[in-house]
């Protein structure tokens, strides 16, 4: 009866030993993929940024503006 706790006790711990592993694996693939994330919004604004700073501020879009053969 012993070794039958004794087997199920060691077949716990192999497990927890490869729980404990997938856990540290998922743990950095969440903290890679913020880190990617937080990279890829910063590059975002810098886009709008850029996309507001070459608009014309005039309110007057591109259908609006008079074609130069008038």
């Amino acid at each position: 009866m012993n070794t039958e706790i004794d087997t199920r006790l060691a077949e716990l711990e192999v497990k927890l030993a490869f729980q404990d592993e997938l856990l540290d694996a998922l743990n950095a693939t969440v903290a890679r993929q913020q880190k990617e994330m937080e990279l890829l919004q910063q590059q975002m604004r810098l886009l709008y940024q850029q996309l507001r700073s070459n608009q014309p501020d005039d309110g007057a879009g591109l259908r609006d503006e008079i074609p130069p053969h008038y």
